[in-house]
């Protein structure tokens, strides 16, 4: 029975989307719910998974066409048997009919090959296989010495070595290069930077915040908190609290523009900033005000973890009133984050660095952090972004504030 592959229905918010790659390739036999393609649309790579066993029969739509929502890309067909290869023993060649002895032998070198690279997502692992790589020599820089593709790029550029009739490759003074075309991700947040530059009028306010008390109550409490919460103590959570009460104060801080009105917000849906090797993506807390510090904390782990492996939901990216961005877990020290456009501002979360602060009076050592925060200044005046940034540091140097919704 021929069955038809379809593209993801996309939501409203999304018009169209883009096949990054073919995880399989036509004849190729595959189970249920293993993965056939990815689609990437401007914010996130959906997978379209095959429906039940069977065997990948046409391939409609190649790798970098543009697909419609619930569009047909392939043509599959669920009669055909999946190729058990337990049952394909090398040792038993001489009771299989009329199987060419190096076929047997190039399959064995695909299994061989895909146990290497059981460790990489779907588009490491067709670079890897497109490149017979061995996996066991790529430095793997993703969580559990996961490869990832910007590693498998990474050990490609290392060892490229262009022949003299590579001109595609050469450039006029014979010097490497290499010309990829850019991701629709990476296009998008390119498009959208410049947009927010050209179309807003935005400032940026600065201020140091003292991390000690913070530090302290998580020394203190931290391997509590996680044996009774069973995640971790972080940083983020107290930031996306403060922001919350802070929110609270100076709702216009909430609000965005939409064509000539003001829209304000009744309610708190923090986005925070994760670094992928796509690019950067925000995914939301909704409703952030309503909860408490370990439910937050087990929200950002969670969105953390499926942005590092592609699995955010469009629904986890729309939407959001405020945005938190922490570039210290690079190193910044200071740095000017840009808005994340309809939204009124953004903070920049820094680096934590010991340095000596006067202190009532007195020089003493600190773990300080500057935090910085970017607004529209044709909504925001800045006595209201200041004060706004000021109670955010007032909340995190003394954390009773957080509790008490000072």
């Amino acid at each position: 029975m021929t069955i038809e592959i379809k593209s993801p229905t996309f939501p409203e918010s999304v018009a169209d989307g883009t096949v990054a790659n073919w995880v399989k390739k036509e004849g190729d036999s595959v189970a249920q719910d293993e993965i056939l393609a990815e689609i990437e649309t401007d914010k996130v790579v959906l997978e379209v998974v095959a429906p039940s066993n069977g065997v990948l029969t046409k391939i409609i739509k190649n790798e970098g066409d543009i697909v419609n929502s619930a569009e047909v890309i392939g043509k599959f067909d669920e009669t055909l048997a999946v190729i058990n290869k337990q049952e394909k023993n090398l040792n038993k060649v001489d009771q299989v009919d009329k199987v060419n002895i190096s076929t047997i032998k190039d399959k064995e070198s695909e299994t061989k090959t895909e146990a290497n690279t059981k460790k990489s997502g779907p588009a490491a692992k067709k670079l890897i296989v497109e490149n017979n790589l061995d996996s066991s020599l790529i430095k793997a820089s993703g969580k559990d010495q996961r490869i990832t593709k910007a590693d498998v790029i990474n050990h490609l550029e290392s060892s490229f070595e262009p022949s003299a009739s590579d001109s595609s490759s050469i450039n006029s003074s014979n010097r490497p290069e290499k010309r990829v075309p850019m991701s629709r991700l990476r296009n998008t947040i390119a498009q959208r930077l410049v947009s927010v530059q050209q179309e807003t009028a935005m400032l940026t306010t600065f201020n140091e915040v003292d991390m000690l008390p913070i530090k302290e109550l998580r020394s203190k409490y931290g391997q509590e908190f996680e044996k009774q919460h069973g995640v971790k103590l972080g940083f983020m959570g107290f930031f996306v609290v403060a922001a919350v009460q802070a929110l609270k104060k100076f709702p216009v801080v909430n609000a965005s523009i939409d064509g000539p009105d003001v829209v304000y917000h009744g309610y708190q849906d923090i986005g925070v900033a994760v670094s992928t090797e796509r690019g950067l993506v925000v995914p939301v807390i909704k409703d952030a005000d309503a909860k408490s510090l370990p439910e937050l904390e087990k929200s950002i782990l969670e969105y953390s973890e499926k942005a590092r492996d592609s699995k955010l939901t469009i629904e986890e990216m729309q939407g959001g009133t405020f945005t938190i961005s922490n570039g210290g877990v690079f190193g910044s020290l200071l740095s000017t984050p840009i808005l994340n456009a309809p939204q009124t501002a953004i903070l920049g979360m820094h680096s934590i660095q010991e340095r000596p602060v006067a202190i009532n009076g007195e020089v003493v050592i600190r773990p300080m952090m500057y935090l910085a925060m970017s607004y529209d200044h044709r909504l925001l005046d800045g006595k209201e972004a200041v004060r706004f940034l000021v109670s955010i540091k007032e909340q995190l140097e003394s954390p009773e504030r957080l509790l008490l919704n000072l």
